[in-house]
């Protein structure tokens, strides 16, 4: 007798629940969870150092700490053989350029100078980094030579046997050929990477560090080429691939 009243309760309750109207609800659709974002890469520091000033110091200074060697602080460059635009005017548009680029994609940025008239040595310029606490120094440049005929970009690298540069010359020379196959992907010859061991920019340094000679200005075209903000674009470019790839090779 008693299962069949729970029987019949059942049965009123169901027959009860469809009666009860809805009143228009609609099941509700709740949205998926956001898929979880990749962690942002930590600001890396640069420092850019726009080569030579409007002019040169020929005062001497040690090419390395404790050295009895010494050279000209800094020089005034060379000149487009074209153009006939200093080389510290190239050097400077092409960093400014630079500098924007890295700044847009995250990177602190710290230049050794935003103007001509100033007067920084070579050794300065590397302690101005050393103190910034920058993970990879660039120091842009221009190249000249005899051979009006020589093209193509150079980069400069610390010596790996020097007691001065032995500690950075793996971190450079990483960078190099990061910007070495970065240059050569946008169709811009490159001479090679070599080691420098009497450079007191270098020698000075304790971060790492690359010379990166852009071009030629003894020849004609690309002097011409070197003044075009369009390849100076091209070239910086390259610089800032560079650093992306670097830095994804240290993870």
């Amino acid at each position: 007798m008693k299962k069949l009243r729970l029987f019949v309760l059942l049965l009123i309750l169901v027959t009860l629940s469809s009666l009860i109207p809805t009143y228009g609800l609609e099941p509700i659709d709740l949205p998926e969870p956001p898929a979880p974002s990749k962690p942002e890469k930590p600001s890396f520091i640069v420092c850019i150092d726009p080569g030579h000033q409007a002019k040169g110091d020929g005062k001497s200074e040690a090419v390395a700490p404790g050295s009895g060697q010494r050279k000209a602080r800094v020089s005034s460059g060379t000149a487009g053989v074209a153009t006939k635009k200093a080389e510290y005017v190239v050097n400077l548009e092409a960093s400014m350029i630079l500098k924007q680029l890295l700044e847009e994609k995250g990177y602190t940025v710290y230049m050794t100078r935003e103007s001509h008239d100033v007067n920084i040595s070579n050794a300065e310029r590397a302690e101005f980094a050393n103190q910034k606490g920058a993970q990879m120094t660039i120091r842009i440049h221009c190249d000249s030579i005899g051979n009006s005929g020589k093209t193509g970009a150079t980069l400069l690298v610390p010596s790996k046997t020097s007691k001065y540069t032995s500690g950075i010359y793996e971190k450079s020379n990483a960078y190099a050929e990061c910007l070495k196959t970065a240059l050569k992907e946008k169709g811009v010859k490159v001479n090679g990477i070599f080691e420098r061991g009497d450079m007191t920019g270098f020698n000075w340094s304790r971060v790492p560090v690359v010379i990166f000679e852009m071009g030629f200005m003894s020849n004609y075209n690309e002097d011409r080429m070197l003044s075009d903000p369009s390849y100076q674009h091209k070239l910086m470019e390259a610089v800032v691939e560079a650093l992306d790839m670097y830095r994804d090779n240290e993870q």
